[in-house]
């Protein structure tokens, strides 16, 4: 047995055999890759920079046409916002649908609305009911744009009580 092996030591190298990588070329080879991925992922992360990291919010002031149907009194709530508005004899109001406690939004009932969230109810003119609301619903401003249509601007509140003229 002793003899094969030394036979098999002996033995020269066939040409296709593989060659032997020396380890300071693998190392050379490793640094080289972790830099090449490194500078792959710096690319990546800035490709993502330019990119706005949060969505476009709609405009706080929009037009909004009543319908004619709308009873005073009755809360009318355009799709997609959260201001409830109201017709009356004297004027249209706005009154946000923001719940004062936490920032739920609040649901309309017959007798004004109701916070889902923690129990709070209100007035159809935004005053507490009953709490946990710490404040009243905010009026918003209201403005007359035409014939029945009204601009209205979520963003700039107005004291309790002031209505647009019909």
């Amino acid at each position: 047995m002793a003899n094969m092996a030394a036979a098999h030591s002996d033995r020269k190298p066939s040409r296709l055999d593989p060659e032997a990588m020396p380890r300071r070329d693998f190392l050379g080879l490793a640094a080289a890759g972790s830099a090449i991925a490194a500078l792959l992922a710096a690319i990546a992360g800035m490709l993502r920079l330019p990119r706005a990291a949060v969505l476009p919010a709609p405009s706080k002031k929009y037009r909004v046409t009543l319908p004619e149907s709308l009873a005073p009194g009755t809360a009318f709530i355009p799709p997609g916002r959260s201001t409830a508005l109201f017709r009356g004899a004297d004027g249209v109001y706005a009154v946000s649908t923001i719940c004062t406690h936490l920032g739920c939004v609040v649901k309309p009932a017959p007798d004004g609305f109701h916070c889902p969230c923690h129990g709070s109810r209100f007035a159809p003119d935004g005053a507490v009911l009953k709490g946990p609301a710490p404040s009243p619903l905010p009026w918003v401003a209201v403005s007359r744009a035409g014939e029945g249509t009204y601009v209205v601007d979520e963003g700039k509140a107005v004291p309790s009580g002031r209505k647009e003229a019909v």
